[in-house]
């Protein structure tokens, strides 16, 4: 049963996003769409464990959140414009929920009359159904920060009465990098969950992918959303390695390269070339990190790596856009070359994280200094609760330092 449960919660979870976006654009009202949705959503929760998913949820969760849409109105007794768009809600079909409805909330949601940070937090809970928890760790906030923009790009929509559909071409510059930072950030949700038991979500990876293509054909002459797919078609071709069979934690270093799809890793590759002469070789952070995915993939093994390189290309992309994720990368990079000296000294400065403990005890484990190795794992298990792989890897790294101190 509890199995059941799960399968319905997923495809919940993945149906009534697309539900969601066409629903907002029937009703223009962002929070009447979403309880109509989550109202649903319950109710599938509630029936098909003893019915069973049918054959399209699509279709019986698009007709339900229709009454559950009309139900709210009526309950609320606001009759006028909305009383019309609730009974306009009959005549949608399943062919209505279509995908240019995902790009126009995308867009709605970026829109620049909302601040960066509260475009890219709408956008995560309302189009990729994230809450509020892992939208905080996303965006490296509180859960309490994170609800309060919520709350207000919602009502700064209403207010200003923003409108749902894809911007023109004058005024894609003032959206396009922040539609950019939702499905990177999307991916990035998926491909390195918080928490969890699964080292990565398939689903939400899938989700990310499929918008960065939908992105990449609605603005193919785009040098950043070009740039973008090509980052994550080369994260995604690493992923059938990522994990063994019992689901543990492989490292790039011991992967099994054979496993790494090489139609992606093509086309990423492509794609990326192909941003960076319309940028006319200007490279944008994604087009960076794309380049330095790339230079993992184009080796056969990662004794191949050309560790200096990529140095080089961290080197630009703390400039260009600098976070700790990008430095602690750099700081990996450096060690790998050997200059620990520099790593160390790159390596002080980053605020403390969960992350940060970890890379640290690696570079203290090649100074020999397996005690102090073993305490910054034990430092990142304790800072933050990964998923059930990553910390069981992080406990594997710190019993065998252990094992290594005299």
């Amino acid at each position: 049963m509890d199995e059941l449960y799960e399968v319905v919660a997923e495809t919940v979870r993945i149906e009534g996003t697309r539900i969601l976006a066409t629903l907002i654009r029937t009703l223009g009202d962002v929070q009447l769409a979403e309880d109509a949705v989550q109202e649903a959503a319950l109710a599938a929760l509630g029936a098909w464990p003893v019915t069973g998913v049918p054959p399209e949820p699509r279709a019986w969760l698009t007709v339900t959140a229709r009454r559950k849409a009309i139900d709210i109105i009526r309950r609320e007794r606001t009759r006028g414009a909305k009383e019309r768009d609730g009974q306009a809600l009959i005549a949608l079909q399943e062919a209505d929920v279509v995908e240019d409805d995902l790009l126009r909330l995308i867009f709605t949601c970026c829109h620049p009359a909302l601040s960066p940070p509260t475009r890219v937090a709408l956008a995560l809970r309302t189009l990729c159904g994230l809450s509020s928890a892992q939208i905080a760790g996303l965006l490296l906030t509180t859960e309490v920060a994170a609800t309060k923009r919520l709350v207000r790009g919602r009502q700064k929509i209403a207010a200003a009465r923003i409108p749902y559909r894809v911007p023109s071409d004058a005024e894609l510059p003032d959206r396009l990098p922040a539609v950019c930072a939702v499905v990177h950030s999307l991916y990035t949700a998926g491909h390195a969950p918080a928490e969890g038991e699964a080292a990565y979500d398939v689903d939400l990876c899938a989700e990310a992918i499929r918008l960065a293509e939908l992105l990449h054909s609605l603005l193919p002459d785009q040098p950043t959303p070009t740039a973008v797919l090509a980052l994550l078609l080369l994260t995604e071709a690493r992923r059938p390695a990522r994990v063994d069979d019992d689901g543990q934690v492989v490292t790039l270093d011991l992967q099994d390269r054979t496993r790494w799809d090489q139609e992606l890793i093509t086309r990423g590759i492509a794609l990326l070339n192909e941003s960076l002469e319309r940028s006319e070789r200007q490279a944008d952070a994604y087009q960076l990190q794309a380049a330095i995915a790339a230079e993992h993939a184009r080796v056969p093994m990662y004794n191949a790596t050309d560790w200096h390189e990529i140095v080089r290309l961290y080197d630009l992309l703390v400039t260009v856009s600098s976070s700790p994720a990008a430095e602690l990368a750099r700081v990996v990079a450096i060690a790998e070359t050997g200059d620990l000296d520099t790593a160390f000294e790159l390596l002080d400065p980053i605020p403390p994280s969960s992350r940060r403990h970890a890379v640290r005890g690696e570079l203290l484990a090649r100074r020999s200094q397996y005690a102090e190795a073993a305490d910054e794992l034990q430092a990142a298990l304790d800072t933050a609760p990964p998923t059930h792989p990553e910390r069981a890897h992080r406990e594997r790294r710190r019993d065998y330092f252990r094992g290594l101190t005299p």
